[in-house]
């Protein structure tokens, strides 16, 4: 059993992959042309966005929109501990700085309480808070829109995960000042190598990006911002414009898969499953739980053949590439908590029923 079957998808619509690569190789158009701007056109409609820019990696998106805003050099970037490092990463690339708050326990994002306590308590020192719809599960933008507007600081949306999620009818990539996706093979919408793409309504803002992915170049060869070589590539266009076309079947399948899994799961009291608040579409991205003894349970499935995952083991504020920043352990308690007792099971599309059925027994099995 692979914990992302990538290959089961492929099985479905490689031919026309391998269709649509074939086209641009015979193009020799590799580098922004007609299938990137094609792409950019689709998920910005799809989305419900003016403008969609494809770049070359989730990271970057998140990069180019934190140096498009221009935000006061040193101001703090609230943000989640519990996410991939990227998160963070590129707040101190643009020359800002982390600041780590606590996660909402029932669903792993971003606390609007924890956000809110720390506007309050830093004031003017925060420009903007990055918000990160985890595992699939959009964040609580409805509370977050206001309260940043009610400070004066940016939102943007980390919807590296959430691609296909939605908050009462609005898609995932649309909240916000502006928002990044990755497009990493085992992302919900996922490439055969790296690409993000970044969502806006803002048209300077997006103007500014399109500059900054090509090295800050605004005509040829002159060159108004200090840019990077943020491109997405021709090939990488075509592959998920071929997957795009298949996308709204694999979040039903997707939704299909959890809603087993709650199925096979539930009455097991050591196993918590996600939540899923009213009104929210998740994109299932990930399948995670909390579980007692985390760790002999991985062991365990692992013996049996059930590859697992833990998202993530570490969380930031507690990591040695951000030591400097001041937090200690006991800092982010629900943060910390969830670190111990988060496990991921597979989830992709095409997991079968007899293979969650095989999960739940084996789940049983241990605790029994």
């Amino acid at each position: 059993m692979r914990f992302i079957d990538l290959a089961r998808g492929y099985a479905r619509y490689g031919k026309e992959i391998e269709e649509a690569v074939l086209r641009v190789l015979r193009s020799t158009q590799y580098i922004l042309g007609p299938e990137v701007a094609a792409l950019e056109e689709e998920l910005a409609r799809w989305v419900g966005v003016r403008y969609a820019i494809g770049v070359s990696s989730g990271t970057d998106a998140l990069y180019l929109i934190l140096k498009a805003l221009d935000l006061p050099a040193g101001s703090r970037v609230l943000l989640p501990s519990f996410t991939f490092v990227a998160t963070a990463e590129v707040v101190r690339r643009a020359g800002l700085v982390p600041h780590f708050v606590d996660l909402d326990p029932e669903t792993f994002n971003l606390s609007v309480e924890a956000v809110a306590e720390a506007l309050e308590k830093l004031g003017s020192e925060v420009s903007a808070v990055v918000a990160v719809s985890l595992f699939g599960l959009p964040a609580d933008f409805l509370r977050l829109e206001p309260l940043c507007e009610k400070h004066g600081v940016v939102l943007i949306e980390d919807a590296c995960q959430s691609l296909g999620a939605e908050l009462f009818g609005r898609r995932s990539g649309s909240f916000g000042r502006a928002a990044a996706t990755s497009f990493f093979p085992a992302k919900p919408l996922g490439g055969a190598g790296d690409g993000g793409m970044v969502f806006t309504n803002d048209a300077e803002l997006a103007e500014r990006i399109r500059a900054l992915r090509v090295h800050g170049q605004t005509r040829t060869y002159f060159y108004e911002y200090s840019g990077i070589n943020g491109r997405l590539d021709e090939i990488q266009a075509a592959i998920l414009r071929v997957k795009l076309r298949y996308f709204e079947e694999e979040l039903r399948l997707r939704e299909g898969v959890a809603r087993r899994y709650f199925r096979e799961l539930s009455g097991i009291p050591e196993v918590r499953l996600p939540v899923v608040p009213e009104g929210v579409r998740s994109s299932w991205a990930q399948f995670t739980l909390r579980v007692k003894d985390r760790d002999r349970v991985r062991k365990f499935l692992s013996e049996k053949g059930i590859p697992t995952a833990v998202y993530y083991p570490l969380p930031l504020h507690l990591q040695p590439v951000f030591r400097d920043l001041g937090f200690s352990e006991g800092s982010l308690p629900e943060t910390e908590r969830a670190a111990r007792e988060v496990l991921s099971l597979p989830m992709h599309p095409y997991l079968q029923a007899e293979e969650q059925a095989l999960i739940a027994h084996l789940l049983r099995e241990f605790y029994r």
